[in-house]
């Protein structure tokens, strides 16, 4: 098992599920961690369990909703304050919802969330990230790329919106920002990959839909593996020396995989960056 003693990471969607597993074994393993979560009960409950596995962690959460861009900068500017040096950062927050919202910029909330979220946050860190030798960056991406090919020119789900392909496409477009980030940034000294999990039982898409649909999700949750289960490619790409020194990955059950052909395509990744920059109003370091 890897020491992290006098390393610090940041977490996203670290309150429950996948994000919480993974921040209970940084912990174990010494990490300093900077967890975001949105609930203030399932932070003081994360907390608890941090402490209960190690009870010497230094360990906060800061509350945080990345539906908007302004509250994305502001956290983003928030840890970038506590920290002098990065060496993790993983992006793990997300949403799937049965019917189309939009955020208070205006966009599709899947979308916003679970792509800008990452891309926004990730800029602001990024220079305490290249800053600190041999730190990397972890996005939770998904094999539901693979039935969501990203489209460009409708980017919000204004034609047609189905859930799960509207999910797929987020989690293709962490995989294009995966690997245009690594093109851009990747080094020796900063390592940049996307993990599929796996099917995981958490609390993704629960209360979406009627009574039918919730009953179903519970059902297909006691097929899925633990947030446990879940964490463990999250954590190879995170701290294992095999995974050192490579950038642009895509990790499943803790090997590398290649991802859909759409996803491998390098014109349509310079084109979602350039937008993205757009969107977010966020400008990344020459």
């Amino acid at each position: 098992m890897t020491s992290l003693a006098g390393k610090t990471a940041v977490i996203t969607g670290a309150t429950s599920g996948i994000g919480r597993a993974t921040a209970v074994e940084l912990a174990r393993r010494g990490a300093r961690l900077l967890l975001v979560g949105r609930n203030e009960t399932r932070a003081k409950e994360t907390l608890d369990a941090i402490r209960a596995a190690a009870p010497k962690c230094d360990a906060e959460v800061i509350r945080g909703d990345f539906a908007a861009q302004a509250e994305v900068r502001r956290v983003g500017e928030e840890l970038a304050k506590r920290v002098d040096a990065l060496d993790l950062l993983i992006n793990n927050h997300g949403v799937t919802l049965m019917k189309r919202e939009t955020t208070p910029d205006g966009f599709e909330a899947t979308f916003a969330i679970n792509h800008l979220g990452y891309f926004h946050l990730t800029g602001i860190l990024l220079p305490k990230l290249r800053a600190t030798k041999g730190a990397r960056i972890v996005s939770v991406a998904s094999e539901a790329h693979k039935f969501g090919a990203l489209d460009l020119a409708d980017l919000h789900s204004e034609k047609k919106y189905a859930a799960m392909r509207v999910y797929g496409k987020s989690k293709s477009a962490n995989i294009h920002f995966t690997r245009e980030l690594a093109r851009r940034y990747g080094s020796a000294d900063l390592t940049i990959n996307c993990v599929h999990p796996g099917g995981v039982s958490t609390n993704l898409g629960a209360g979406q839909g009627g009574a039918a649909m919730k009953a179903l999700h519970k059902l297909i949750m006691l097929f899925m593996k633990t947030p446990e289960e879940g964490a463990e490619t999250s954590l190879y790409a995170a701290t294992s020396p095999d995974a050192a020194g490579r950038s642009g990955a895509y990790y499943s059950d803790c090997k590398l995989k290649e991802p859909a052909p759409h996803c491998r395509d390098d014109a349509t990744a310079k084109r979602l960056w350039d937008v993205s920059e757009r969107l977010t109003g966020f400008t990344y370091p020459a």
